[in-house]
């Protein structure tokens, strides 16, 4: 499942919610963000309050197929929070993307192969203005790219809006929101 939308659209809650509906025990969170500053530690403190123990958190901020074939066995669902953080990352670490191009074609062979469910969430990021910067417009094309080549792959695409869940493909399926 591909869960998508804008920032702090709910899109994360509405994914935990989600594989918590999917699978008992043994849930993998694998995290892409990266704790720079105090405010991010905070953040990611909350997040993980949030979960509780129910789950297991892997940080992956840019190895995501390793961390995804290195789990998918042993996990009963794994939720990856989020594309777009990891992308930035890719970007940033790697600087081409090219290289970013690869990790994605890592990810999507990673994610074929996986034999649990797992739940992608990532940020819409082409309904906005053109980015004045050379950086900013490689990470939305980028961003764009892996967001149509991930919901290929995908059983369900849902974007969510105002905390409202829309299945854009994929046969609505209700969990206990």
């Amino acid at each position: 499942m591909l869960v998508s939308g804008g920032c702090r659209s709910g899109k994360s809650r509405f994914a935990l919610n989600t594989a918590e509906q999917i699978a008992e025990g043994n849930r993998l969170f694998l995290a892409t963000s990266r704790s720079l500053d105090e405010e991010m530690k905070d953040r990611v403190n909350r997040h993980r309050q949030e979960r509780g123990p129910g789950w297991r958190t892997v940080e992956s901020p840019v190895r995501l197929s390793e961390a995804v074939n290195g789990n998918h066995e042993t996990a009963r669902v794994i939720l990856i929070d989020c594309i777009t953080m990891w992308i930035s990352n890719l970007l940033l670490d790697e600087d081409t993307s090219l290289e970013a191009d690869r990790h994605l074609e890592d990810l999507k062979a990673a994610l074929t192969a996986a034999r649990c469910p797992i739940i992608l969430v990532t940020n819409e990021v082409g309904m906005g203005i053109v980015p004045e910067n050379r950086l900013a417009r490689e990470f939305r094309d980028l961003a764009g790219s892996a967001n149509q080549a991930l919901a290929g792959l995908a059983d369900q695409v849902v974007l969510v809006v105002s905390g409202v869940p829309l299945w854009v493909k994929g046969e609505k399926r209700v969990y206990n929101q």
